[in-house]
């Protein structure tokens, strides 16, 4: 069941309320209808969008704290974004997927389930990052192309290795279904009750040679990596597929896109998967902002 495509976003969004409370069977059902698609087809090349932050209560964009705090906004820029040729497909929590899945916006998509939500931004537990999105029985049944596992690294806190222990079940349990681990590796620390990540290339480094060895098989991990300086070193460091991370971007709009196409050149980079920098550009033109990342993958 989709909702009725004729109507504003609001009222659309509207429906899915109701259609949540009244016949909430109705997700799955359109999870089994769907069309699906296989991972890599044509080029290879994969442009995903990401929507998984507001499940980590992390809603801010640049200067604007609580951009992501409107559902019926973040609908509405998917909506666009997915429709845009050229885009694969969505990583996402799981009420985000099943809302696009009733408004019919993942027909023919290449969906990634978000799974350790646990480490919410700001909290002392952050970097205990429990798995509180799929699991990977949750990946399969409504028929997804993988997981994603976030999988911050900090030697000074002992959460780390929980999350590493977990991200290791995930990728033994996704492969076993011959489904995808997407690992987002981050070397982390923290200072003044925030957690930071280290983007210098030999962190990046030192995070690709731990995650990539989680699990009893790395046949069916990939992995999410950064934009970094010495991208070409940072790559030579793994043969697993990888995917850019977009992030919340700290340069310019031309800087950021500049360094996408330097790392989108080089060998086992499949693609982007991007968020915030594409969904609330500085002018919100989303279409033209995904449309530009959309050349730069293909």
């Amino acid at each position: 069941m989709s909702v009725v495509a004729t109507l504003t976003i609001r009222e659309r969004v509207a429906e899915i309320s109701r259609i949540r409370a009244a016949d909430p069977d109705a997700i799955r059902r359109a999870a089994l209808a769907r069309a699906k698609r296989p991972t890599l087809r044509g080029d290879g090349r994969l442009m995903i969008l990401a929507a998984d932050h507001p499940a980590r209560g992390a809603f801010g964009v640049g200067d604007r704290p609580m951009a992501m705090g409107s559902r019926v906004d973040l609908l509405d820029r998917l909506v666009t974004a997915l429709s845009r040729p050229g885009v694969d497909g969505l990583l996402a929590s799981p009420d985000v997927v099943e809302d696009l899945l009733l408004l019919g916006a993942l027909e023919d998509k290449v969906v990634f389930g978000s799974m350790n939500r646990g480490g919410l931004q700001g909290a002392e537990f952050e970097l205990d990052d429990r798995f509180t999105g799929y699991d990977a029985r949750g990946v399969a049944d409504m028929g997804l192309n993988g997981g994603k596992t976030l999988t911050r690294i900090a030697l000074g806190d002992r959460g780390t290795v929980a999350t590493m222990e977990a991200t290791a079940t995930a990728v033994n349990e996704l492969a076993a279904r011959k489904l995808i681990a997407l690992v987002e590796p981050f070397w982390s620390s923290r200072a003044g009750g925030r957690v930071y990540n280290d983007l210098t290339p030999d962190a990046v480094i030192r995070s690709v040679g731990i995650a990539g060895a989680l699990g009893r098989t790395s046949a069916f991990t990939w992995l999410k990596l950064p934009v970094v300086p010495e991208m070409a070193r940072v790559m030579d460091s793994t043969t697993l597929p990888t995917l850019l991370l977009g992030g919340d971007p700290a340069t310019s709009p031309e800087e950021t896109y500049q360094s996408w196409r330097d790392a989108l050149s080089l060998p086992s980079v499949l693609g982007l998967v991007v968020g915030r920098t594409l969904l609330y550009p500085g002018d919100d033109d989303v279409a033209t902002a995904v449309d530009t990342a959309v050349s730069m993958v293909r």
